[in-house]
């Protein structure tokens, strides 16, 4: 006798994403339930999701990435979770190793996904991201995101975790100013979440920190294989770095200009 596969509830967060969205909604279908928490996305996004049949969509205030995922899974109605982002899309036989994986007797509670990065519509082969994996399948009783961490989200796992064979594919780029803006949101979140540690600016990591990035992934990494993909990504990368210690420049500022107009 065939095990079933269990239930899946398939959860997504989401802000302006028209463009990205409808390839990873058609590429779940199969998931028992398909949530998705919008945080108040004015392109479309929202009245796209609202209309489709298979989802319900929540609005939910956008606070970081593991407040909004965290809210995202409380609403899960199965313990099997797939948990992606709204720019990645599950292939037909990722589609079936999932649902191999997910069954009451499954080896392991949580299961790793390597990605393949897309550039437009072509392979991002090297700068960097050659060995990027995350967790995206999981029991929802045996995980929970870790709080310290706000952006690049941590899933902390009770239990064993697993590799899928099959890559998931990820729409990383749709166009220079939009990756552009994900790199600057990504950098002002490492910054607060760097603040929150009572880590201080210096100069010498403004500048060296997004030379490394840039030289690491370009050079070490590869990306120079990439041709003019491999500079823009890399490029871009490394400015999410700069933005990351511009912005903890300013939290510091901020900080000691507070602190010197409540002082007595």
């Amino acid at each position: 006798m065939i095990e079933q596969s269990e239930k899946i509830s398939a959860l997504i967060i989401t802000y302006n994403e028209i463009g990205y969205i409808e390839k990873c909604i058609d590429s779940i279908e199969f998931a028992d339930e398909i949530i998705v928490v919008d945080s108040y996305s004015t392109d479309g996004t929202y009245e796209y999701l609202n209309s489709h049949p298979k989802v319900r969509v929540i609005q939910h205030e956008f606070e970081n990435y593991t407040a909004q995922k965290s809210f995202a899974l409380k609403q899960a109605s199965n313990d099997w979770v797939l948990f992606l982002d709204a720019d990645e899309v599950v292939t037909d036989q990722l589609r079936n190793e999932i649902k191999c994986k997910a069954k009451k007797d499954s080896e392991h509670c949580a299961y790793w996904f390597y990605r393949k990065f897309m550039f437009k519509n072509s392979r991002l082969r090297f700068s960097g991201w050659q060995t990027d994996k995350n967790y995206r399948l999981f029991r929802k009783s045996k995980a929970q995101f870790c709080k310290e961490k706000i952006v690049h989200e941590t899933l902390i796992v009770k239990g064993t975790s697993g590799i899928l064979k099959q890559k998931l594919m990820h729409f990383c780029y749709k166009n220079y100013e939009d990756y552009k803006f994900k790199m600057l949101r990504y950098g002002r979140l490492k910054a607060k979440e760097a603040h929150q540690k009572n880590k201080k600016f210096n100069y010498l990591l403004l500048v060296f920190k997004p030379f490394w990035k840039f030289f690491n992934h370009y050079i070490i990494r590869l990306g120079i294989l990439d041709g003019k993909k491999g500079i823009t990504i890399c490029y871009l990368n490394a400015l999410g770095d700069f933005e990351r210690y511009m912005e903890l420049k300013r939290l510091g500022k901020k900080e000691k200009l507070s602190y010197f107009l409540v002082k007595p």
